[in-house]
């Protein structure tokens, strides 16, 4: 049985890839056919699974190149497909006919409200979380609500050693009472404030006792250094720790090791810093870590260079129903020493499933782009006018700002002859209406 599911597979994932059908078709099928297919399966000595709100994508796309420059054969779901259907066929695709994963490590993007069902077939020796923020409000309701979800999922592997964001007092509460943990963070800097950068706090009260929390700094949003003066839950002591940030000359140190960094933004440093844990825990040393994530540039579609016309011009792919992430791309485009153009798309909110719901725009921190370098703001898409009324609430002169609903008429506008540099910020689900209008560059 074991053989012929794997071959099965296999056949599915072929034929797949001629009609350009999903990665999770093959693994669907089969766990229809033999709902214990995973327990049947040999798999190699780590089994590193991560998770979280933003980043997991960026992330396992480090792991896992920092692993294979250093030797080792990664099987890893680079096409994103990360609940219990697509790991299925992730597994059984790289599987020999003895059953056996052909990999020394298996590392894996895990769905945060997938993870409770994927390890139920499969148990990950280690578990990363990265962070939990507000995020697809219509989906995942609130932090605590996914909190409770991944501590049914890691309840699942009590053997497994977590990893643990311990700048993040939701994520942190993960490892209380564990016998195995292993936690990172960074060290205060010079971007560093005593408030949040956000409109909101989704840790004001301890999510221990309930009694108000307190932080000596923060990083941003609800990440930094914290503790409630009630219960003494506090910020964990970390492991692995980014000493030093430098983001005007793109280089941070990271446990001693200096890494230059192609996209600096914090948020990009705490996936940095992720991934250096993990490479460290599989045994890779700090030095070659640090070597292979200096100035590694993402094959994701996270960060893209295009050109519009003789204009060359970033796109920042943020997420949508997730106003941390676009906080952490206008802090990005803010920090340009230029005169900007900017161009923000929200045409359509989920690739997944229907929604209208926009309020998720007013806990975007537009005001950021107040004292910015910014000429121009092209608000586009079906809610160009839902982002409008946001920025109505800005001190932003209304003559920056150009409201363009149809995106072919974006497309002209960014193409028009420009000495400002230009920069994109939109979703996952609309970067190709960009990408339709523009020249990709090599990145």
């Amino acid at each position: 049985m074991k053989i012929l599911m794997i071959l099965l597979c296999k056949l599915l994932v072929f034929v797949g890839k001629l009609v350009n059908k999903g990665s999770s078709l093959p693994g669907k099928i089969v766990l229809k056919l033999c709902p214990d297919i995973l327990k049947r399966i040999t798999l190699p000595k780590y089994v590193i699974a991560v998770t979280g709100s933003n980043g997991k994508t960026s992330t396992v796309e480090m792991i896992a190149n920092v692993m294979t420059e250093n030797g080792l054969n990664v099987v890893w779901n680079k096409e994103g497909s990360n609940q219990t259907e697509g790991v299925t066929t992730l597994l059984l695709k790289n599987c020999d006919l003895h059953g056996s994963v052909m990999g020394d490590v298996v590392v894996l993007e895990s769905d945060e409200r997938y993870a409770r069902h994927t390890f139920k077939h499969i148990k990950p020796t280690h578990f990363a979380v990265t962070n939990l923020y507000r995020d697809q409000l219509t989906r995942n309701v609130h932090p605590f609500w996914i909190y409770d979800i991944i501590k049914d999922a890691a309840d699942l592997i009590p053997d497994a050693e977590l990893i643990l964001n311990a700048d993040d007092p939701i994520v942190s509460l993960l490892g209380k009472g564990r016998g195995k943990v292993r936690y990172f963070a960074m060290a205060k800097n010079a971007y560093c404030s005593d408030q949040t950068d956000a409109l909101y706090n989704d840790c004001t009260y301890c999510p221990v006792c309930g009694a108000p929390l307190s932080y000596e700094y923060f990083h941003y949003a609800h990440l930094g250094k914290f503790y409630c003066e009630a219960c003494k839950y506090s910020s964990a002591e970390p492991e692995y720790v980014v000493d030093s940030a430098d983001l005007e000359n793109k280089r941070i140190s990271i446990c001693g090791q200096n890494i230059e960094l192609a996209f600096a933004s914090r948020y990009n440093v705490y996936n940095l810093c992720t991934a250096f844990a993990v490479c460290s825990i599989v045994g890779i040393e700090h030095k070659k870590i640090a070597s292979s994530l200096s100035s590694f540039i993402m094959k994701n579609g996270r960060v893209v260079r295009f050109k519009a016309g003789e204009n060359e011009g970033t796109l920042i792919t943020s997420k949508h129903e997730n106003s941390t992430s676009y906080n952490q791309s206008l802090e990005y485009v803010c920090a340009s020493k230029e005169k900007f153009t900017l161009a923000i798309i929200v045409d359509a909110i989920s690739r997944k499933y229907y929604t209208t719901e926009t309020s998720w725009l007013w806990d975007i921190s537009f005001e950021k782009l107040e004292n910015s370098n910014a000429e121009k703001i092209l608000l586009c898409g079906n809610y160009a006018y839902d982002l409008a009324a946001r920025f109505e609430m800005t001190s932003i002169d209304p003559a920056k700002i150009k409201i363009l609903p149809d995106l072919d008429e974006m497309g002209k506008e960014i193409s028009s002859p420009s000495d400002s540099a230009l920069y994109v910020v939109t979703c996952f689900s609309d970067k190709e209406k960009l990408f339709s209008r523009v020249q990709i560059l090599n990145n």
